[in-house]
């Protein structure tokens, strides 16, 4: 999707990688290893991603950490592509039409991180039809071309682990209780 608007695959993965979860932030040496690149593109990269006001840098230490610009006129969009690029919306879409009484979703992991690696854990908080869930699962699986491994639990279930939960990364999607614009496409914004 991006490799069309986008000539730098190395850009992509940037974008990617901030605007998903744009509370993420990361020095060079961190992307370089992540992304197995040089450093030396990777900061052409970046400092164009910069000057563009797209990304933020901030001086951390010797090391200079890397954000999404929330501010930025073109950053609901880029949050918005990222999402429907790596298949968010249409996962979440088909879990609350067809798996029961959901009351949250939340990405955990690598890809609430902001990195694709292609296995999307999701905690799913509510009476869910799991047989209905193992079928989703693997229709979506192969559709988007990515693992996804979710764990369901109840409410109270998950008051008990949700500071285990949040000690990783943990980015609510989608809420019953949440008002409408948060749960645009059932993404929070």
């Amino acid at each position: 999707m991006f490799t069309g608007l986008i000539n730098s695959k190395m850009r992509v993965q940037i974008l990617m990688r901030f605007f998903l979860n744009p509370d993420s932030r990361a020095h060079l040496r961190e992307l370089s290893n992540e992304f197995k690149a040089s450093p030396g593109h990777l900061r052409s990269e970046l400092q164009q991603l910069t000057k563009a006001g797209l990304l933020a840098s901030e001086k951390d230490g010797r090391q200079v950490k890397y954000s999404a610009v929330r501010s930025h006129p073109l950053f609901p969009e880029l949050h918005s592509m990222v999402r429907k690029a790596l298949g968010m919306d249409r996962i979440l879409d088909s879990i609350i039409q067809r798996l029961g009484k959901l009351e949250a979703a939340y990405l955990t992991g690598d890809y609430a991180q902001g990195r694709d690696t292609g296995i999307v854990d999701l905690v799913l908080v509510g009476d869910i039809d799991r047989r209905n869930l193992l079928d989703l699962t693997a229709k979506t699986e192969h559709h988007l071309q990515r693992r996804i491994r979710t764990l369901v639990v109840d409410v109270e279930e998950f008051d008990a682990l949700r500071e285990k939960l949040e000690e990783q990364e943990l980015l609510l999607l989608w809420h019953a209780a949440a008002p409408p614009d948060q749960n645009e496409r059932g993404f929070s914004s």
